[in-house]
């Protein structure tokens, strides 16, 4: 495989950092939705993934036959609380194209199950668009493209209707109010991969795909026409003069527009929890570059401010600096930006197999200092365990010729449950192990080198250990004691009087 262009991505923005959140996802996620601390993540060929904790899981959650051709496929979703809504092109079992179809489906934590079909769409291989989001107030909403068609939808008159004699022209070009259903949110917008809710005031924003020319990113005020196809980019009054009128649908011009075309998909809001300075800030992202932008709102939120003179007329022309409002580059195609329940922005770079997560400077070191206090407590109770527990039975171990032998389990048991239950026991383990620590490995190591060493160390050990088991009876402080101190002069007479008396008497008969 070649190595990327974009391999290694970069902000220019020194209070926020970009980690891997998610790596080798595999090739053709698009975007995603967090259920809870979990995200859902589609691809295109059909598949719903689920990625906890940072690990995507092998199986998938939902497996759907849909059409993958060009821009047909699994292409949008979002969820209310534990239902989840999926936009895709649907297929029957002979692989004949149906439409496309937004189901409604329930997540039980493992699968999406219980589909219900709420929408039936029109289709075709390109401009289907499919993004969908969630409003503050639970309203539920999907964007579809023109579908290649051309009718009031597009600002054009029925009578010059594009394809002639095509009957499913509704439906195109529209932000739809899914669940619950009800009028278009908007109408003319050529092709969308991007739509986001203001968290503060609750305002739809969508980022819209141009022809040859000036893609744009819009508020989405209800009853907005977006000019399609009659005009991309900002409108001439003579341009907004020709416009037709559909219903009660009114033309406002685009708050933001790049006159050459970088194909903006993902768009999102800051909100973190540790700072304030992104509270004001919308995040794009485009897929001709891999660049990542952020834009300054105004105070009402209805537009936004720039210090370049350049971009004041919300507009860049081919030879405007882009330096205000980039952060960021190396993404290859950013196609969604979701704010998770931490705060964070989580990017899905289409073509890099990865997902990303930014977040403020502050909330990293915060992290950061939790690892080196966890660390630091997980090393100094290593320490006291290993001071007091030791590294095991180590001689038992060897003698006996595993963990699990019946003699060793009852060493293990009388530390655990009599020894390091008092006081008195852990000092006596402390001390022990200090000791014990000092010869135990090597005559461990000659054990598994010499047998017959072994089989000596098993004749010598065995009865201490038998005597051992009478410790099973301590229950207090002063029976650990009193059954301590009694073993110890138990084995200490067994171990050194008995010989010492078999000496003397040896010596006397000579």
């Amino acid at each position: 495989m070649l190595p990327s262009a974009f391999a290694q991505p970069v902000l220019y923005d020194d209070n926020l950092i970009i980690e891997v959140y998610a790596s080798e996802i595999g090739w053709g996620y698009t975007t995603m939705t967090f259920v809870g601390d979990d995200i859902l993540l589609v691809e295109k060929l059909g598949n719903v993934k689920l990625i906890r904790d940072g690990v995507i899981q092998r199986d998938p959650v939902l497996q759907i036959d849909v059409n993958p051709i060009r821009e047909s496929g699994l292409l949008g979703i979002t969820s209310v609380g534990s239902t989840v809504y999926l936009y895709f092109t649907e297929i029957n079992s002979e692989k004949e194209q149906l439409g496309n179809r937004i189901y409604k489906y329930d997540w039980n934590g493992e699968k999406l199950v219980n589909p219900v079909l709420i929408k039936e769409l029109p289709s075709n291989e390109y401009h289907n668009s499919g993004a969908m989001v969630t409003g503050l107030d639970g309203q539920v909403y999907a964007v579809v493209g023109d579908t290649g068609k051309y009718g009031p939808l597009q600002n054009q008159p029925l009578e010059k209707l594009y394809p002639p004699g095509t009957k499913d022209y509704m439906d195109t070009s529209v932000i739809l109010r899914v669940d619950p259903e009800g009028p278009y949110h908007a109408m003319g917008i050529r092709n969308s991969f991007g739509l986001a809710i203001d968290p503060v005031n609750g305002n739809l924003w969508d980022t819209e795909n141009g022809d040859d020319d000036f893609d744009e990113i819009n508020l989405i005020q209800d009853k907005f026409n977006s000019g399609w196809e009659t005009i991309m980019g900002p409108a001439t009054q003579l341009e907004i003069a020709s416009l037709p009128v559909y219903e009660d649908y009114q033309y406002a011009d685009p708050k933001f527009s790049w006159q050459k075309v970088v194909a903006p998909a993902a768009i999102s809001f800051g909100n973190f929890k540790e700072t304030r300075d992104y509270d004001n800030s919308i995040f794009v992202g485009d897929c001709n570059n891999g660049h990542l932008y952020k834009f300054q709102l105004n105070q009402s939120r209805d537009g936004f401010v720039f210090s370049n003179p350049d971009l004041q007329d919300n507009l860049v022309n081919e030879n405007d600096s882009t330096d205000e409002i980039m952060l960021g580059t190396g993404f290859r195609c950013i196609t969604d930006i979701e704010r998770g329940p931490d705060g964070f922005l989580y990017l899905v770079s289409h073509g890099e197999s990865v997902i990303y997560r930014i977040l403020p400077i502050a909330a990293a070191e915060k992290s950061l200092e939790t690892e080196v206090i966890a660390s630091e407590s997980e090393e100094i109770q290593s320490e006291i365990t290993t001071s007091v527990e030791g590294g095991g039975c180590l001689i038992a171990t060897a003698t006996y010729g595993s963990e699990l032998a019946p003699q060793v389990q009852l060493l293990r048991e009388i530390r655990d449950n009599q020894l390091l239950n008092t006081e008195s026991g852990i000092q006596f383990m402390k001390t022990f192990n200090d000791f014990y620590y000092t010869f135990s490995p090597t005559i461990a190591d000659y054990e598994r080198e010499n047998p017959v060493f072994k089989e000596a160390v098993k004749l010598a050990i065995t009865p201490m250990i038998s005597t051992l088991s009478l410790m099973e009876n301590a229950n207090s402080e002063s029976e650990v004691l009193s059954i301590g101190i009694s073993l110890i002069i138990l084995n200490l007479g067994m171990y050194l009087g008995v010989p010492a008396v078999v000496i003397v008497g040896i010596k006397k008969r000579f």
